[in-house]
């Protein structure tokens, strides 16, 4: 009976476990699952470090607690979109490096770093800084990430149905993240009205679109 059934074997071997047919269906719609593997890893050591970053820049937003809780909210969905993403990539046979140093290293994108040097007491300039500078780096940040999610949603449109939906859905949150910025950095630079959709989201970093099932409060 089971030799009626389309879809009941294929390339890979009952039973086989060095084989994974969630890989072969990619390379049969002509997507190399290594190569997406990859460029899964450098889109999410992109996250992982800008949650990192958006820490230090939050920080500095001193006087500015609006500025600070959107910062907030973009700083914990970029973990969310990490965390979201990480598990495709062991799907895909893959692993995160072992060295951090070497992930952060394979981001997609330029370090979001705080735009003014480190003081000789162990902090920063501080003489130097400005929100509009800090602004300035986040918009910048935000843009990298929808130009990284994009190329990954053109790769799986069609092709790979999971990593498309992961995808997109990071890639709207990352065109809303630009959003706010550009509304906060017209105003504070330029005086200008240039309106965004931000509103609070309930509990800071609730990431409507990407955040993955809660198993616990830190999920």
């Amino acid at each position: 009976m089971s030799n009626d059934k389309p879809h009941a074997a294929g390339t890979v071997d009952a039973g086989e476990t060095s084989e994974r047919v969630g890989m072969a269906v990619l390379r049969e719609r002509g997507l190399e699952p290594e190569v997406l593997r990859e460029k899964l890893i450098d889109a999410i050591g992109a996250e992982f470090t800008t949650y990192y970053y958006y820490t230090n820049l939050r920080m500095h937003l001193a006087g500015h607690e609006d500025y600070k809780e959107i910062t907030e909210d973009a700083r914990l969905e970029d973990r969310a979109h990490f965390e979201l993403v990480a598990p495709r990539v062991y799907e895909l046979g893959g692993a995160l490096p072992n060295d951090i140093r070497e992930f952060a290293d394979r981001a997609s994108c330029p370090d979001a770093a705080v735009p003014v040097p480190m003081a000789g007491d162990g902090g920063f300039d501080t003489d130097s800084l400005s929100a509009e500078g800090i602004l300035e780096v986040l918009l910048e940040a935000e843009r990298c990430a929808i130009r990284t999610w994009s190329e990954i949603c053109d790769m799986t449109h069609g092709v790979d149905p999971r990593t498309y939906d992961m995808a997109q859905r990071i890639l709207q949150e990352e065109i809303e993240h630009e959003a706010w910025f550009v509304e906060l950095l017209s105003m504070e630079r330029d005086g200008e009205i240039n309106p965004a959709g931000h509103f609070v989201r309930g509990e800071p970093g609730d990431a409507p679109l990407s955040t993955n099932r809660r198993f616990n409060d830190s999920a």
